[in-house]
């Protein structure tokens, strides 16, 4: 018994000397700091109990249910030629063949009307619609708008048709909850959610497209899709992401539903969209703008030039001014003023808030009709007016307003100045701005552009660029 008790306890004695020589020489330092009582926690608190709660008492059930069945599956079957085999070598010929595309839309009247992206229903030789309740229908296309990106369907159902409601896009928030409604990747009726991350964002770099960026998960087939507040009402079409992949990566970009409303009202009431314009060019001011400019102020749109006749040159808009607001919405990117003026139409009226030389004025703008585009190789041209026609003897065609900068001295070397009129554009007779967009839409991608204008000595000439 003696042995077993010593043994013991010499077995004891060699653990307690082997941990005390592992603390004292191996252990690092404060490798892990236990406290089990601090009267001032080292801690920063991250989230609070109002902020859980926020997110606890979010809701979107009603507002899905809403969205899901209003929102349609939209199948695009087109017939190309597509990849030419040995059988069609052979025998001289190309065998048709049909591709499909697919994408999202959104119900928006009961009578069957479908609100989509035109890139959806592009080249369709053959649309159709499926409802959430499974229901398939053929659409007819009643018009579009490839500068919005927006389309509008009609289907012809048996029964009235669920629809969401239009909501004012220029009332939504940054960082207001938000959902996106769609069929990506042919999977129907899909709902994510996230919040606004941005307003106005222009990804063409030309001030041009005035997007809502949100950050809910959209992929390939949520185009033409529904954005909706946690109300369930439309605040935006689902258009775009941006992704090195092709699929999303945590941004997300919608057509804002005024503007969306405007270009589909447009399409019903007169057959195209009727695009108003306030007649300036200029930009976004900031430190580096500014200096360039020769202005103090860092906040607003620096009017560089006001368009001859339009709406802003009419109201007194001058070269200089400062554009701070618009209708009350304050103004800090090109794309904020543009946005707004998208939803607005020919006729309509605006109001500026700007500043000239320290003082704030308001003016009132009416909108008028665009007159002038850019035609490649040449620069901006506007429609002629008479004297202007009878000055270069011409009976019809558009002013040449201001040569594109690479090639001013080709023109002006060839006897050619500003106010010079285009009469033809690949055998189609120029009467206005219209027909230039039109004759360079059918131009096919490897025809040579072919001018034939007045030059300042009202002789006829013709030039052709490839």
């Amino acid at each position: 018994m003696k042995k077993i008790l010593s043994l013991v306890l010499v077995s004891a004695l060699g653990g307690a000397l082997t941990l005390g020589a592992y603390k004292l020489f191996l252990e690092d330092d404060n490798k892990f700091i236990v406290t089990t009582e601090q009267s001032n926690p080292a801690f920063v608190q991250t989230s609070n109990a109002s902020t859980m709660k926020a997110f606890e008492n979010q809701d979107f059930t009603v507002a899905a249910e809403n969205a899901v069945n209003a929102v349609v599956h939209v199948k695009n079957v087109s017939i190309s030629s597509g990849q030419m085999t040995l059988q069609d070598l052979f025998s001289g010929r190309t065998t048709p063949r049909a591709q499909m595309g697919t994408g999202s839309g959104v119900i928006i009247n009961a009578a069957g009307y479908i609100i989509t992206n035109n890139h959806v229903i592009n080249d369709a030789d053959e649309l159709s619609v499926t409802l959430n309740n499974n229901k398939t229908y053929k659409a007819d296309i009643v018009g579009s708008d490839p500068k919005t990106d927006i389309a509008l369907l009609k289907i012809d159902a048996d029964e009235d048709l669920p629809f969401v409601t239009f909501a004012d896009s220029d009332e939504v928030k940054i960082g207001e909850w938000v959902l996106a409604v769609g069929n990506p990747f042919n999977l129907t009726s899909t709902v994510t959610a996230g919040i606004i991350s941005a307003k106005a964002r222009d990804l063409s770099g030309t001030s041009s497209q005035s997007f809502i960026q949100t950050d809910a998960a959209v992929n390939p087939g949520n185009s033409g899709g529904a954005l909706v507040n946690s109300r369930g009402q439309l605040i935006g079409i689902n258009t775009a992401i941006t992704s090195q992949t092709g699929s999303y990566v945590g941004y997300s970009f919608a057509v804002p539903s005024n503007i969306a409303r405007r270009v589909i009202e447009d399409i019903i009431e007169y057959g195209n969209v009727q695009n108003g314009i306030l007649g300036i060019s200029g930009g976004a001011l900031n430190t580096e703008s500014s200096k360039e400019f020769g202005v103090n102020d860092t906040q607003g749109i620096y009017v560089n030039s006001v368009v001859e006749d339009s709406g802003a040159e009419k109201a007194g808009i001058k070269k200089g001014d400062i554009i701070k607001e618009i209708d009350n919405i304050k103004v800090s990117k090109f794309a904020d003023l543009t946005g707004h003026i998208s939803a607005k139409r020919v006729d309509d009226v605006v109001t500026l808030k700007v500043s000239r030389d320290g003082d704030l004025k308001t003016i009132p703008v009416t909108l008028t009709r665009n007159e002038t585009t850019i035609l490649p190789l040449v620069g901006q041209v506007k429609n002629a007016k008479k004297d202007d026609l009878k000055k270069y003897n011409a009976t019809s065609g558009v002013k040449i307003v201001e040569f594109n900068k690479e090639y001013e001295d080709y023109w002006k070397n060839n006897n050619v100045k500003e106010g010079s009129i285009i009469t033809t554009i690949n055998d189609t007779k120029i009467n206005n701005v219209d027909d230039v967009q039109e004759a360079l839409k059918n131009k096919s991608r490897y025809e040579p552009l072919r001018i034939e204008l007045m030059n300042s000595n009202g002789e006829k000439e013709r030039y052709n660029f490839r």
